[in-house]
């Protein structure tokens, strides 16, 4: 008997549900990074044996009032997860506080497939905690099962995963089994580049920043084989550009040399990395815009 089945993550930002994919995976599909609405796309991850075939969804955070109609479709990514859900892994930690009213509840109470707590960050629990967080998650009557879990420490992982093989229905496998993504390789790697604006700028710049790759190229040269990437890093208004860029261009040289980096790694091959800044004001409310980097249909 062949299983598999759609596993998807819901939860507030910051909570861990990138690492908490990551983890699971055994891959990294999802950048992680200290800064909240880190994720802004619904990405698959497919784990897949002879057996079975889990097709995970990690998505964004719920923002609860968004700013923006681009924080509006990361809501719409998320929430679709509510839709197409074999097991449901709702998300939180240990100093996260909810109201038993919290609309979301409403949302997840609605939904008819089993349903898994994942309380995060059990490595920083204190004495106590553990029995007034149950305490309360479980008088909400919502869940299947609650789990404390640590995915950076991968604690509990392995337990959770003898868990959803359990809650898979019978099936046939979804995506090849040799995929581990519906994304291209284009999406990861400018999912990368974002992931070092990310950790190399403050306030404002990263969530003002879009990046696209325009050109993947294989090419020759003396040293072998070499990847071309020629990305272009969207911003909202020319003040932006020039932070992004630096004085003389040292910025956006230390970007370029991080991102570098991290996209030979996962790719496994030597790259030559090229980046453009591109000025598309308020391209953050713009429909047009925000189907052309993928948050609209």
């Amino acid at each position: 008997m062949h299983k598999s089945g759609f596993i998807n993550i819901l939860g507030r930002p910051n909570v861990g549900k990138s690492t908490l994919l990551n983890a699971l995976m055994g891959e990294k599909m999802s950048i992680i990074t200290s800064k909240p609405q880190t994720t802004r796309h619904r990405i698959i991850g497919l784990l897949s044996t002879d057996d079975y075939q889990m097709v995970f969804s990690d998505t964004p955070g719920i923002i609860y009032e968004p700013n923006y109609k681009m924080q509006k479709a990361m809501n719409s990514f998320a929430f679709s997860v509510l839709e197409d859900a074999d097991v449901l892994l709702f998300v939180t930690d240990l100093y996260e506080e909810y109201d038993t009213d919290d609309p979301v509840f409403e949302k997840i109470q609605a939904v008819k497939v089993p349903k898994i707590l994942i309380i995060n960050k059990v490595d920083q629990i204190k004495d106590g905690q553990k029995e007034a967080m149950t305490e309360f998650w479980e008088g909400l009557g919502l869940f299947d099962t609650i789990m404390f879990i640590s995915a950076k420490e991968k604690i509990a992982i392995d337990d959770l995963m003898e868990i959803l093989v359990a809650h898979l229905p019978e099936g046939p496998a979804y995506y090849p089994k040799d995929q581990l993504s519906d994304k291209p390789e284009r999406f990861f790697i400018s999912e990368i580049i974002r992931e070092k604006i990310l950790e190399q700028y403050k306030q404002e710049i990263p969530y003002s920043t879009e990046v696209i790759v325009t050109e993947f190229k294989d090419k020759e040269s003396a040293k072998g084989p070499i990847i071309h990437i020629f990305a272009e890093i969207y911003v909202s208004r020319k003040t932006q550009k020039s932070i992004i860029i630096g004085k003389d261009g040292a910025a956006i040289k230390k970007l370029g040399t991080a991102a570098r980096a991290s996209i030979e790694e996962f790719l496994d091959s030597k790259v030559f990395l090229e980046l453009y800044v591109r000025v598309k004001d308020n391209w953050r409310n713009d429909d047009k815009w925000l189907k052309q980097f993928g948050y609209k249909n």
